[in-house]
This record gives structure tokens, sequence and C-alpha cells, in this order.
């Protein structure tokens, strides 16, 4: 299956390069970089690599990625955040899923590590265990989709926070969703930096969001968009 990786991004010059590095290192078919505005050299670095889409869409993760994947050529969209790594396995193990025609999307378990060493180590993983454990794939997996039917359900609704949460809601009730033994590295920078913020966002938010609190009232207290 032709396999595009969308990208959201915003001011992620120190880590994009590494990204498409490693994406090119899985012979991944199509790379699409969506910028929401970046205000350092992510445009620049991204320009550096010829066989990269650049698409420019209005900040916030749900509008860049709707902008990246209607763009996007593949039978299999996989969005992916930044500060995540794919596994060197993972064209595999998404042709493994949907080789079975029932399901229709599926995500990567997570790992977190620290960039650098750091007292919230130990803290990082507790987002891991929800990987495990959650049916519903948060974004930072790696969410893998069927285009056509990414598509046909309208992809990422055009809410502030919680888009991943609630596409996987409409995943779910078009088909299966399976979520791969595989784990993605995910970079802990923004737990380190701001670690009640994304501790909220990880882990009380999604509570919220489920109880029927809305995605703009808790952007209001998140703070910017990203």
């Amino acid at each position: 299956m032709r396999t595009s990786v969308i990208i959201p991004v915003l001011d992620e010059e120190r880590v994009i390069e590494d990204r498409i590095a490693e994406l090119d290192a899985l012979a991944i078919d199509e790379i699409v970089v969506v910028d929401g505005g970046s205000g350092d050299g992510t445009v620049a670095a991204v320009a550096r690599h010829p066989h990269v889409r650049l698409v420019r869409a209005p900040r916030g993760r749900a509008a860049q990625m709707n902008a990246g994947a209607a763009l996007a050529t593949g039978e299999v969209l996989v969005f992916l955040h930044a500060d995540v790594a794919l596994p060197y396995d993972a064209r595999v193990q998404i042709a493994r899923a949907l080789d079975d025609p029932r399901v229709i999307a599926g995500a990567f378990r997570t790992w977190t590590v620290a960039d650098r060493p750091t007292r919230l180590g130990p803290l990082l993983h507790l987002a891991d265990l929800r990987s495990r454990y959650s049916s519903l794939p948060y974004g930072d997996q790696a969410l893998f989709v069927r285009a056509p039917v990414f598509r046909a359900i309208g992809g990422f609704p055009p809410i502030a926070l919680m888009e991943d949460l609630a596409l996987g809601r409409r995943l779910r009730e078009a088909g299966g969703v399976r979520i791969v033994p595989a784990r993605v590295r995910v970079s802990g920078r923004r737990f380190i930096e701001r670690p009640l913020t994304y501790t909220l966002l990880m882990n009380l938010y999604p509570a919220l969001f489920r109880l029927g609190v809305s995605p703009a009232l808790l952007s209001r207290f998140y703070g910017a968009v990203r």
C-alpha cells in the first residue's frame, strides 16, 4: 500500500530533519509536512529536502492534518507528531494490521523518553500505560487510517483540542481500530517543559472531554494551541 506520512509542525526546527531522515530510511512513499506558522527555521529546514511536500495551513493540529491529508496521495495516511519516531518495522506493522479488511485504522503503543537527564524520567512512562490499555488512540501514537475512510468520515473535526480522540470515536463507529504491538518513541520534552499542563492534557482533559466538556473550554486552560 502506498503510504503518506503527514506531520503537523510549529517551530520544530530542532527535530523535523531527524524525522525526515528516519522516514526516508523506512522508504515511506510520501512525506507531507504541514506548517502552522512557524517563527523559527522549520520551513527552511524542510525546504532542504525537495522530495518532502511542504504545505502551509492555519495553526492547530486538526486544521494542519486535514490540510495535509487533502493533498496526500497515499492509500494509507499516517499522522505523525514531530516529536514521535516510528519503529524500524512500521510499514510491516501497518500492512499486517490492514491485511484484515475489518480494520480501517490503527495506532502504535508509545515509549516516552527523556531527551536529557531529569528527575521526572520515571513519570514519563505513565502515558505509555495509557497507550497499552486505552481503546481510543491518542495523537502521539502515530495514528494510521485507510485514506478513503478518513475522507468519508470527514477527517479530524475542527476543534482546538482532543481532535485525536474525536476522530478515534468516529473511526471506532465506522469499523475496527487496532493497536499494534510495536512502539513509537516519543520525546518527553513537552512533559519536562510543562509537567503540570502536560499531565492535565494527557489524563484529566480526555476524561473531561468524554464527559462532554467542550474542547474550546479546555483549550482556554491549556494555553497555546499546538
